[in-house]
């Protein structure tokens, strides 16, 4: 409807300025015409002493079909049997106070159009010619229904056009509707909005409404990612619960029958009992802290890594007293949530020291790079074999060697989760001499 407004805006204001300009020419035309006859007639007239009606054939189509001299003065005689109209500019052209002029007027009902002009040869007398103008009043009317006729047609035919290009245009956006309204229905984003196929090798067209549709269908992509992401963790924290609680129910319904138990029999199974309660405990801890996208604005401040990151290795030297820790840091200062980040570094050095066999080193070092701040944590342990490397920080993944370890799978992922949340990035390579390295790099950082 829009398109049809604008596009019949400017055909009508097309089609009114070549009426104006059509009905300009016609009347033109015969101006020229009937200048023309009053040369002819005042050449005709010169020398003689005609004054008074020249033709009086005003019902005839051709030029002249009426012509008259007028003189100045109105008291002049032979005035009585003048046909065309005699007003006071006549009288001045007459006179040579004003200069010719073509005017309209109605001689027995009938439209003409007359030119008057002042005789040059004779003094104070006036020359007027007429002929009828109806031929180009018709003509105008005519080209007035035939341009109306044309701009109806043209704004009937861009009405249908608009439409046609519109719902063509709009194509995508009905789609991504009808896809919107089956992802609600069917609660399944693995839908998508069907685009364009390229054509002749070139690529897709780029217009908004394609934009729209193909970030329409990156969001469901991400959707229908988050979406598989949530059901994983379900299905994986569902699995690595059931055990540690059907050992609780075991052990619980072993105390229930606590009278039947020697006291070193209680003992062992109220200690199991307490471990698994802490193992079920930190897991679910765990996956509510993998649970948050992003830190808390409020508790972002400058944080002294350097000297975090000695305190988290003190508490991992207690924590693990057969393992060596070595620290090598600079002084560093970067924006984050000191808890968060150290849960960051207790959870690199908890899994260094776990896979460093009794009186190995582990080495923490802090150091000022050109683009940031690097936080490496090497072990000499067995390290990462190729095929476990891509899934080290994939929730739940444990490696061969790490199944008959402690731990649930969840501290890296957690450990890569707040370092993105901090604009850092961790990543993990075999070392060159053996072991694992862990690299949190901070673009961020400052000394």
């Amino acid at each position: 409807m829009v398109t049809a407004a604008a596009v019949a805006l400017v055909a009508l204001g097309v089609l009114a300025a070549a009426y104006v300009v059509i009905r300009y020419e016609l009347v033109r035309q015969l101006d020229l015409q009937l200048k023309q006859q009053a040369g002819i007639i005042a050449q005709q007239a010169h020398g003689s002493a005609d004054k008074g009606v020249l033709f009086n054939q005003c019902v005839w189509r051709a030029a002249p079909a009426c012509a008259q001299i007028v003189p100045a003065d109105p008291t002049a005689p032979g005035q009585e049997d003048l046909v065309l109209p005699v007003t006071g500019a006549t009288r001045q052209v007459a006179a040579g106070r004003l200069g010719p002029y073509s005017s309209d007027i109605t001689h027995d009902g009938q439209p003409m159009r007359m030119y008057t002009i002042r005789l040059r040869d004779r003094k104070d007398q006036a020359l007027q010619v007429a002929a009828r103008s109806d031929t180009v009043d018709l003509g105008v009317r005519q080209a007035g229904m035939y341009l109306g006729a044309v701009g109806g047609v043209g704004v009937l035919l861009a009405a249908v056009l608009g439409y046609a290009a519109s719902r063509t245009s709009l194509r995508p956006v009905t789609r991504l509707t009808a896809t919107a309204e089956r992802i609600a229905a069917t609660r399944d984003p693995a839908h998508r909005i069907e685009m364009p196929p390229y054509e002749n090798g070139d690529a897709r067209r780029q217009d908004e409404i394609t934009r729209l549709a193909t970030s329409f269908n990156t969001m469901l992509g991400e959707l229908e990612e988050a979406v598989a992401a949530q059901r994983r963790l379900v299905a994986d924290a569902s699995h690595e619960l059931r055990t540690p609680l059907t050992a609780l129910r075991t052990n619980a319904e072993l105390l229930a029958r606590a009278d039947r138990l020697s006291t070193a029999q209680r003992e062992r199974a109220s200690e199991a009992l307490g471990r698994q309660l802490r193992e079920v405990t930190g897991m679910v801890n765990d996956l509510i802290e993998l649970a948050r996208d992003e830190e808390p604005q409020p508790l972002v401040e400058q944080v002294r890594l350097d000297r975090l990151t000695e305190r988290c290795v003190a508490v991992a030297r207690g924590h693990w007293p057969s393992t060596i820790f070595t620290v090598d840091v600079s002084e560093v200062t970067v924006p984050g949530v000191p808890a968060r980040l150290a849960r960051l570094l207790s959870n690199l050095l908890d899994n260094a020291a776990k896979f460093s066999p009794p009186g190995a080193m582990v080495e923490v070092r802090l150091a000022r790079t050109d683009s940031g701040a690097d936080l490496t944590v090497r072990d000499h342990g067995p390290g990462i074999s190729a095929e476990d490397l891509p899934y080290v920080f994939d929730r739940f993944y444990r490696s061969r060697q790490a199944r008959a370890l402690p731990g649930s799978g969840l501290g890296l992922a957690m450990a890569r989760q707040i370092a993105r949340a901090h604009g850092a990035e961790l990543t993990a390579e075999q070392a060159e001499t053996g072991g694992a390295r862990f690299r949190l790099s901070f673009p961020d950082a400052r000394g």
